[in-house]
């Protein structure tokens, strides 16, 4: 039950807001103000109240004592352990200037002297380093003048060896290039000798060696002489297409002529009406044999023909 209370509460308070944000949705809202003004908000309550956007300052006083001087830090002095002994030495007693100075003394006239003997000495080193230095630069300038003297020695050798190296076998090439010429030579004459009048017949019988007369005969006056023939062949074509043509039309004339029906005059007269067919032209005996039966096709017809009208 408490689930279902606390399902239906939120439920409403979902409704509520749903209905509360489509209100705030429809309420119109403050149009945008005119070119040249600004929106102002002005009270509209029954109780004007004063706005201000600056908030009521007040100053306040007060008075602190003066800060007091610091005193200065006091030196660190550690506490004092063990006890005081005091001694009392006279005037003589442990310091004598002429006995104490003189082992002084000798000490430093002897290290002074000692060390101008090492720096002496150091000098002496130094000048006989130097003269080995120099002897030795030049033993080492000599040994390597030397070794690059026997090493370009044997750089040329080197080179000698190689380049008769390279030209022994060179000359064993061309020699074998010269033999393998020979040889070929030998073997494509001794393989040509037989293959030229063979080849020779082979042209011959393709054709590559002809006569010129014959040949102008094949390229000149065969094709001449077909294209004449095809020409006259063609003409005789077209004039027996048109004798064809010819005849067709007369006989198209004549059985138009032989079809229709003839006139009321001419009824009694029937032995006139082959007379009207004198008048097409007469081609050959061929034409009038073809024609013949067409025309008694044509009279056995026309007592049909006569009866259609009535």
């Amino acid at each position: 039950p408490l689930t279902l209370e606390v399902k239906r509460q939120k439920r409403a308070q979902k409704h509520t807001q749903a209905r509360r944000l489509t209100q705030e949705q429809i309420r119109p809202g403050t149009p945008e103000p005119v070119e040249g003004r600004v929106h102002v908000h002005v009270q509209t309550e029954l109780y004007l109240e004063e706005i201000s956007d600056r908030i009521i300052e007040v100053d306040g006083e007060c008075q602190t004592d003066e800060f007091l001087d610091r005193p200065p830090t006091p030196l660190f002095i550690p506490a004092k352990s063990g006890k005081d002994v005091a001694t009392q030495i006279e005037k003589g007693e442990l310091f004598d200037f002429d006995i104490e100075v003189k082992p002084i003394l000798e000490v430093l006239v002897g290290k002074t002297v000692e060390q101008a003997l090492l720096e002496v000495m150091e000098e002496e080193e130094l000048s006989q380093l130097w003269s080995h230095q120099r002897a030795f630069a030049e033993l080492r300038n000599a040994e390597f003048a030397e070794l690059q003297r026997l090493e370009e020695q044997d750089r040329r050798i080197r080179e000698e060896k190689e380049r008769r190296r390279l030209e022994h076998l060179e000359k064993l090439r061309k020699q074998k290039e010269t033999a393998e010429k020979i040889a070929a030579r030998a073997f494509a004459q001794r393989y040509l000798a037989d293959l030229i009048p063979s080849v020779f017949n082979n042209l011959h019988d393709s054709g590559f060696f002809y006569d010129p007369i014959e040949r102008d005969i094949e390229t000149e006056f065969l094709p001449w002489l077909m294209s004449e023939v095809e020409e006259e062949l063609q003409k005789k074509v077209l004039g027996r297409t048109m004798l064809d043509s010819l005849i067709r039309m007369v006989v198209e004339t004549r059985l138009d002529e032989f079809s229709r029906p003839p006139p009321p005059a001419q009824t009694k007269a029937p032995a006139e009406e082959p007379g009207a067919t004198d008048a097409a032209p007469k081609m050959s005996g061929e034409e009038d044999a073809a024609d013949q039966p067409v025309a008694e096709k044509e009279e056995t017809d026309q007592p049909v023909a006569e009866e259609e009208p009535s």
